[in-house]
């Protein structure tokens, strides 16, 4: 045991298992556990109220945890997360800070910031890997150019050898004694009064913490592991892992997670279960989406402002609030997407499929610009991950070269008979059509007038007609595209005027063939007291070319707020800006309640501006990656 002091900085690692952080700091002498709470650098990325929730249960867990291990978890609140980890190191005159990574594009700017600053007041700062599998600069292609596209990531990831984890917990801390300006769990100020009576209900169908983490695991692997890949087209039920939320706040180490789900796959292998087999395969792919939106994220840290594929940023967006108010509350008028976004409203989740459904309607039948809709994910999903939601709505709005082409238009109503052909999921969220047959429940606009009047049903009255037509649809999408290639066209032309951050891809060439080079990394050499495996933040880069998508999940106690919740703005800018006047067009989940002012990052949360040239420039797409392939990938990343 080492003389030294140590301040753990929990993040989202709220788990004393599997945690190299606290493990190294337990191994070297005493350790300061801390949690800073800093709403104001959270920016526009401020959490929602159900992941709030989540936060706070996690947080009275681990402080238990740590209890039971001889060491309080000290909370604080700032407005500075530097100050105030300053401030402790000064309270128990610390030799060091320990933390582990994140990736999102806040936190990357953030820690690089905190780390070298620490460093340069002579303290001792040593950050671990205690989220991914591989950390993003140990993965890269043949020319150690940063892979564009999932498959050939997942597959180098598999053949990398995987040093073994020990999962013990530290059997006991020693406290580092320190007086700080700490506060109770309460003061944090992670759920208000007025958001209790609804938080009450996810305390029902849910149970933060990482000891219960590991219960839904165990139950997930023994019991519904083996029938994954068969449940996979199912929208309600248990056909997900429902291990999300736990993976996203750290309360669940992802590679106890791999390991287990390997030991199994190995296991039905030997035994010759070839749907065993399969569902571990599909599964672990979940695992591997979840870890290239980190991937996608370091390597290209301004993807939450604009696509990886150059082109989308010419795309004409119809940045109509009245539409995006019509979406988010679930009456578009197709049974499928709104039952979705009721199901959203009511308890922060949806399972992964019906994830892509909606924000697919979003995105090609109603042009509604792609950050919009990941904003309001943000701002509503219990397991609200930014990396994860940023992967899923470019993939689907085409911003990466694997996933859904631009030019995609799936058929809610042929969708709803394929993925609900019972009308189950739709009566359970929409009980103004409970009584509609099976034929006409996902498309009552065609219904027979007597079958309408004997299900009580009165389009346009107690349920909306069809928001837009779905032939209209197909047709704005076009023309939008064809827009789209002629600002581009134009934008090509005059190259010489363009701005210096403003890529243009050219997409005539194929996607295969396009290198983008290995993150360059910012910063001072390295200091003697950082580890050579610290994270450090890529510099901004010429965007090139990618797509791909984000898995999700679903949880089977389904509860139900009756009660309306303040709508929040999503805080867009210039011509396209929604009103914050207009708080109906605002988010659900009080995300930017606290309407911070502050700015840690690049670049701002905005609505992009419109385009209006026309061109008939074609380019080649990548071959169609099926929606079936794609959303049966909702294993342990999102939901």
């Amino acid at each position: 045991m080492g003389s030294n002091r140590t301040i753990v900085w929990f993040r989202r690692d709220l788990r004393i298992e599997d945690n190299p952080a606290l493990a190294a700091a337990a191994r070297d002498g005493s350790v300061f556990p801390v949690y800073i709470w800093c709403p104001k650098e959270e920016q526009q990325f401020y959490p929602g109220r159900v992941s709030r929730w989540w936060l706070k249960q996690s947080l009275v867990h681990l402080d238990q945890s740590l209890k039971s291990l001889g060491a309080r978890l000290v909370f604080i609140k700032t407005d500075s997360t530097l100050n105030a980890l300053l401030e402790c190191i000064n309270a128990i005159q610390a030799t060091k800070v320990v933390f582990n990574h994140l990736y999102d594009p806040v936190s990357l700017v953030r820690d690089h910031n905190i780390k070298e600053k620490l460093v340069e007041l002579g303290i001792s700062v040593k950050s671990y890997n205690g989220d991914l599998l591989y950390e993003p600069w140990e993965v890269y292609n043949d020319k150690r150019h940063a892979f564009t596209t999932f498959n050939p990531f997942w597959q180098k990831c598999l053949h990398k050898q995987m040093e073994p984890v020990s999962l013990i917990p530290p059997w006991q801390l020693i406290p580092a004694e320190g007086k700080v300006e700490k506060c109770s769990i309460e003061d944090l100020g992670l759920e208000n009064e007025l958001e209790k009576p609804s938080n009450a209900l996810l305390g029902r169908a849910w149970s933060p913490g990482w000891s219960n983490a590991d219960k839904a695991l165990t139950e997930f692997m023994d019991k519904h592991l083996l029938h994954y890949s068969m449940n996979k087209q199912k929208v309600g039920g248990d056909s997900t892992s429902l291990l999300s939320p736990y993976l996203h706040f750290g309360e669940l180490s992802v590679r106890k997670v791999f390991q287990t789900a390997r030991v199994k796959q190995i296991s039905w292998a030997n035994e010759g279960n070839s749907v065993g087999e399969e569902s571990v395969t599909l599964f672990l792919r979940a695992i591997g989406l979840r870890e290239y939106s980190r991937y996608l994220c370091f390597n290209f840290p301004f993807t939450h402002e604009r696509a990886l594929l150059g082109h989308l940023s010419f795309f004409p967006w119809n940045a109509d609030p009245a539409n995006f108010k019509t979406w988010r509350q679930g009456r578009t008028g197709y049974p499928l997407v709104d039952a979705g976004m009721r199901e959203l409203w009511a308890t922060g989740w949806m399972h992964n499929r019906i994830r892509i459904i909606v924000s697919s309607f979003a995105v090609k039948m109603l042009l509604l610009p792609w950050k919009w809709g990941m904003k309001y994910f943000w701002d509503t999903l219990l397991d609200a991950d930014l990396e994860c939601d940023i992967l899923g709505w470019q993939y689907i709005s085409g911003g990466l070269p694997d996933g859904h082409e631009l030019e995609r238009l799936d058929d809610p109503e042929i969708l709803g008979a394929k993925f609900d052909p019972e009308g189950e999921y739709v009566r359970q969220w929409l009980p103004e059509l409970a009584r509609m047959p099976t034929e006409w429940i996902h498309h009552p606009w065609n219904a027979p007038l007597n079958v309408l009047r004997a299900s009580g049903v009165e389009l346009g009255q107690n349920y909306p007609k069809p928001i837009i037509d779905i032939d209209l649809a197909r047709e704005r999408l076009t023309q939008a595209i064809f827009k789209m290639w002629g600002a581009e066209a134009a934008a090509k032309a005059g190259s010489s005027d363009a701005r210096d951050d403003e890529v243009v891809v050219d997409n005539s060439h194929s996607i295969e063939n396009l290198d983008i080079p290995k993150a360059v990394f910012q910063g001072k050499a390295p200091c003697a007291s950082i580890s050579a495996n610290d994270q450090k933040v890529p510099a901004l880069q010429a965007v090139q070319d990618p797509k791909n998508e984000l898995p999700i999940r679903k949880r089977r106690k389904c509860m139900e707020e009756n009660g309306k919740n303040l709508e929040n703005s999503v805080n867009h800018e210039n011509d396209s800006r929604v009103s914050n006047a207009d708080q109906d067009t605002c988010s659900t989940a009080d995300s930017s309640s606290s309407k911070k002012q502050c700015s840690t990052s690049t670049y701002s949360f905005s609505v992009p501006q419109q385009c209006s040239s026309s061109s008939n420039l074609k380019w080649p797409w990548q071959e169609q990656v099926d929606m079936e392939q794609s959303s049966g990938k909702d294993g342990a990343t999102g939901g």
